[in-house]
């Protein structure tokens, strides 16, 4: 993966640790976590892991801590999505995750070879999750480390995504909160027709009226930073020009894989692909939410998209 790392938090509690997110299911992440259990976290259990989204770097080793006795703290959707996604283990591709390959536009031979190759399962790096979790909502408030944090949920690069803030200014962000980058916001075959980038858009809105300056936002990829407020507007600044871009290149009818110089700008390697084609499906079903584009499916089985 590009993104090679995680950023996890350890809160110390009076009957142990609690852990925001874990790392994905391998050897060395394993191994990392027996040096930090033996060392640094030496003395007091995990009592409990707080997850605070259900991607697999996220909730990879979750399963591995709840079977050591932690509880697990997340939103129903959170649980629901990475229980389900770890136990739907598939050797090929189904009929569903072709025909939205193919109606994004991927190239007949790449087309081919996925159809003969395993695809990613989140088995392969999350481990089995065992039943039983306690839900996180909306709202509510929890007392962690001698501190008070108010969940206040985002959404669009993953549903019911768990934000902390604190009362005396510390904001734990998961992937909802990132300097520099962007979190990926995809359209997957498991619901074609969404539209998470409307839900991103509303989330990150939704923050602007807590956000202050002097936040410390502890992220989960790249470095804490301050200037939360600044943050938020320049997130979503990039996606709305991003669909101002993507409108003006659709005066010409493209597929949603067409429209990758549009968004991106640069060169989008093998490595990148798949993230780069269900965030072009997202920044295309948002334009046809709002009425500004439109689709028809051509002869070859793809969509092409084009400006009102």
């Amino acid at each position: 993966m590009a993104l090679d790392h995680v950023n996890v938090y350890a809160l110390a509690d009076a009957d142990g640790w609690t852990l925001i997110d874990s790392g994905m299911n391998s050897r060395k992440t394993r191994a990392i976590w027996e040096t930090a259990l033996a060392g640094p976290l030496a003395g007091k259990p995990v009592a409990r892991v707080l997850l605070t989204h259900h991607h697999p770097d996220h909730v990879g080793l979750v399963g591995w801590f709840q079977e050591r006795g932690a509880e697990l703290l997340t939103t129903r959707t959170a649980w629901l999505y990475a229980r389900m996604l770890t136990l739907d283990a598939q050797d090929r591709p189904g009929p569903q995750a072709m025909q939205f390959y193919a109606r994004a536009g991927m190239a007949p031979d790449m087309l081919a070879k996925r159809a003969g190759e395993r695809p990613f399962n989140f088995a392969d790096v999350v481990a089995p999750m065992p039943l039983g979790f306690t839900r996180v909502e909306e709202g509510q408030t929890l007392t962690l480390a001698g501190r008070r944090w108010r969940v206040r949920l985002g959404q669009g690069h993953a549903p019911d995504h768990i934000t902390l803030w604190s009362d005396d200014g510390l904001v734990i962000g998961g992937d909802q909160l990132l300097p520099g980058i962007s979190p990926n916001i995809g359209v997957y075959p498991t619901e074609p027709e969404a539209d998470p980038l409307t839900d991103w858009i509303a989330a990150t809105d939704s923050f602007k009226p807590h956000a202050r300056s002097d936040h410390l936002v502890l992220p989960g990829h790249k470095m804490p930073f301050t200037g939360l407020p600044f943050r938020l507007e320049q997130m979503t600044d990039n996606h709305h020009a991003a669909l101002e871009r993507l409108l003006d290149h659709l005066r010409t009818p493209r597929t949603a894989v067409g429209c990758f110089p549009a968004l991106f700008r640069r060169q989008i390697g093998e490595g990148e692909y798949g993230l780069a084609l269900v965030e072009a499906v997202a920044h295309l079903n948002c334009l046809l939410r709002r009425g500004c584009v439109w689709r028809s499916l051509g002869q070859d089985g793809a969509y092409l998209w084009q400006a009102l």
